[in-house]
Formats: structure tokens, C-alpha cells, sequence
């Protein structure tokens, strides 16, 4: 369904930092359908046809050129007012393409004075769009005296930014956040992709876009409305990372959607780490895929999040700590349905994921972790033993082994 980007994943994780605990949505790599022009419906005569794309292009036109005069014209009666909060919503962001174009409609009757049309919004944002993002949009129509004209239009799935609200836009050296909130809280964000952008690096090497895009709603009734969901469906959750849904398989996410309830619930620790894992999965995007397993995606994430905070094996992984000195000790690695949202154990599973990367790194060198997480990618589906074989010189038998034995040291 082509939106401002799937969710890459409703899975979480604890980050158990200073003085606070929270949830994150963590993702994996989505194939994205190239961007192009949505079709036209065949269903409508060639007349209404084209009247309604030049309709839309119009307005796509005046709200990217920011021209009132030219939005009022393709307003219906009634409509301007509605349009004109439109641009003071959007009045912050620099948009380098807008288009809007009809995917479907059904033919109106003779005499027919609405018309419904759903059509696919495409956006990008100037300094970190390379490929448009997709929006699913519903437009009503109505037939005045010279012709039709855009009564209204809404999300028909996922919201953009500005359907919440006025949009704050904030630039940091390595990325740019969009809110409704106060300008304090979002420089401060945008001073966090500051300090990632640079730790992803140093593990990943230099990756495009090096730039976030952050957004940070002002509720979390905002974000489950900015996401399409339910607003439980995240709840506790910190931040979910997106993939922008015009954009080739190969081309990072590009957006992550901060959950505010559960991000201001966080230390200053728990915010640093969480921004931190969110840019590592926009960093390794192009690396992971759908056979990449989770306990590596989510463990080189966190890897990646707790570098130099200085926290110890057991200040990481409390509840699988606490199993270990309880005997119950781990016997292979965490399965991908562990990692389910929910699902119990679900704090072990992410824990024991950051153990095995973590022993990686410490055993074979941080260059032979990125090394396995891109081989993985390239060996296909059931590659992980020749990939793990290839990188490290073991297989996943014996490197599970020394996993557990590892794991076992947490007991003291």
C-alpha cells in the first residue's frame, strides 16, 4: 500500500538506561516499489479523466510554489479557508518535488454535482529525499458553475506531518526534525542525529544519505494517526523507523517517527541510544534482507546504540541476566518470533541478540561484525553458516557455543 513508508517492523526492545525504560520499534529491510506515476483510472471517459489530473497537478503545483491565489482557484466554494490553513501547516517545509496524481475514480453520473477521487501524494524534502514519498490521499470533488473543483482532501492512510498539524522544522548539522512540539524539545532531537550520525559511521563507514529525517508528533494519538495504526499499537514504543515508499530496494529509510509519550518517559541516555539504533537501521537498510536474521539486525543495532555510554554487559542485558542467575540459561539464538511484539521473553531476545554481536566485535573485530551483517545479505536466503564460516572462520554451531558460554559469565 503505498504510504509515506511501511513500518519496517512492530518489533521492540528494551532500552534500560539511567533513569528511565522504554520500548522501541526496531526494523528490517522492506523492498519498496520504484516511484512512478500512478495510473489513471480506465473506469472514467477521457474528458473527466483528464480534467482531474490537471486538477490535481494544479493544486500539487500551488501548494509546492506556496501561491494562494493559485490553491483558491482549484478550491470549490467554501474550500478556500481549509487551504489556506494548508499552507501555514506546510509553510516551514522546503519541498524540492510535490505531485498529486488520480489512481483511481469511477465515471459520475450525467448531472453528478461530487466526485470522489483517490490519488497518490508524492513529496520530497529538500537536504534528505533523494526518491518522493508515497501518501495515500482521498479527494472530494465538486462540480461548480466553470468546472470541478477539490472540496476536500484527507489521508486515506497514513498522515503526512502537516495533516497533524503546523510542521517546526529544525536543521542539525547531520539531520533535520519536523514537529508539532516545542522548538526546545526538537533541537534537542536534532542535536541527538548530531551525535549518532557520527557513532553509526565510525561502525558502518561513511553511508548516504549521512542525514536524518526525524519527526516527532506531538501525542502519541498524533503518531498512531502519522502511522495508520491503532494507538495502542505502539504504546511504550519509542520510535519506529520508516522506508520511504518510492524509493528502490537498494536506498536507505529515510524517516524515523518518534513516539513522544514513550521517548519523553526516557533518560538522556535512553534518548542518545534509541536515536542511535533508529540511524543504524537507516545506515544498514541497504544491507539488510528479508532472510537477514533478527538477532543480527536488532544486535548490530544495539551494538551500534550503546557504543561509548560505558555501560556494562549486565547494565545492557538485566533480564538475561537475571534468567542466567535464575538457570535459565540460553541454548540457541533468539528466533525471529521472539522478537515479535508482545511476545514474552521479548526483552531476553533483543538482550541476547546485542550478546552475540557484541562477542563478535570483541572476538573477531568490529570490522568482522559489518563484515558477516553484509555477507549475510549478499550469501541469500540459508547463508548464514557459509557467511558466518566466510567472516569469523566458525559456523553457527560452534559460534553458539561460545555465545551461551558467554552468556553463562553473567551469572557473577
Amino acid at each position: 500500500m503505498p504510504q509515506v513508508g511501511a513500518p519496517l517492523s512492530r518489533r521492540a526492545a528494551l532500552v534500560l538506561a539511567a533513569a528511565g525504560a522504554a520500548q522501541l520499534s526496531l526494523p528490517r529491510s522492506v523492498p519498496a516499489r520504484p516511484a512512478a506515476a500512478a495510473p489513471p483510472a480506465q473506469d472514467a471517459p477521457t474528458g473527466v479523466r483528464d480534467t482531474v489530473v490537471r486538477l490535481l497537478a494544479a493544486r500539487a503545483r500551488a501548494i509546492a510554489g506556496r501561491d494562494a491565489a493559485a490553491l483558491s482557484a482549484s478550491a470549490a466554494d467554501g474550500a478556500e479557508e481549509s487551504d489556506r490553513d494548508l499552507l501555514t501547516r506546510t509553510a516551514g517545509l522546503r519541498f524540492t518535488e510535490y505531485t498529486l496524481k488520480p489512481t483511481s475514480f469511477t465515471e459520475p453520473a450525467p448531472g453528478a454535482r461530487e466526485l470522489t477521487v483517490a490519488a497518490e501524494l508524492g513529496y520530497r524534502l529538500e537536504g534528505v529525499d533523494d526518491y518522493p514519498a508515497l501518501l495515500e490521499r482521498q479527494l472530494l470533488l465538486t462540480a461548480e458553475p466553470d468546472g470541478w473543483r477539490v472540496a476536500r482532501e484527507t489521508p486515506s492512510g497514513a498522515a503526512a506531518p502537516w495533516d497533524l498539524g503546523t510542521v517546526r522544522a529544525v536543521d542539525g548539522r547531520h539531520g533535520l526534525v519536523l514537529g508539532l512540539g516545542e522548538e526546545s524539545e526538537l533541537t534537542a532531537l536534532a542535536d541527538l542525529a548530531d551525535r549518532a550520525v557520527p557513532v553509526v559511521e565510525a561502525v558502518w563507514g561513511d553511508w548516504k544519505p549521512a542525514r536524518l529525517l526525524l519527526e516527532l508528533p506531538l501525542t502519541e494519538q498524533q503518531f498512531a494517526t502519522r502511522m495508520d495504526v491503532p494507538a495502542d499499537a505502539y504504546q511504550g514504543i519509542a520510535a519506529v523507523t520508516l522506508a520511504v515508499g518510492g524509493a528502490p530496494v537498494h536506498t536507505p529509510a529515510d524517516r524515523i517517527v518518534v513516539n513522544p509519550d514513550a521517548y519523553r518517559q526516557l533518560s538522556d541516555l535512553g534518548r542518545r541510544v534509541v536515536v542511535t539504533h533508529e540511524a543504524t537501521h537507516v545506515a544498514t537498510r541497504a544491507d539488510t534482507k528479508p532472510w537477514t536474521p533478527l538477532w543480527l539486525s536488532e544486535g548490530v543495532a544495539d551494538y551500534t546504540g550503546y557504543q561509548g555510554t560505558g555501560r556494562t554487559a549486565r547494565q545492557i542485558a538485566p533480564e538475561l541476566a537475571k534468567d542466567v542467575q535464575a538457570g535459565r540459561l540460553p541454548v540457541d539464538l533468539p528466533a525471529d518470533a521472539a522478537f515479535t511484539a508482545g511476545a514474552a521473553g521479548i526483552a531476553q531476545a533483543y538482550e541476547q541478540a546485542w550478546l552475540a554481536c557484541d562477542l563478535i566485535a570483541r572476538r573477531y573485530g568490529q570490522d568482522r561484525l559489518v563484515a558477516l551483517y553484509r555477507t549475510v545479505g549478499q550469501f541469500g536466503s540459508g547463508g548464514l553458516d557459509r557467511a558466518m564460516r566466510a567472516q569469523l572462520g566458525v559456523g553457527v554451531a560452534e559460534f553458539t557455543k561460545s555465545w551461551v558460554a558467554e552468556a553463562a559469565r553473567l551469572r557473577s
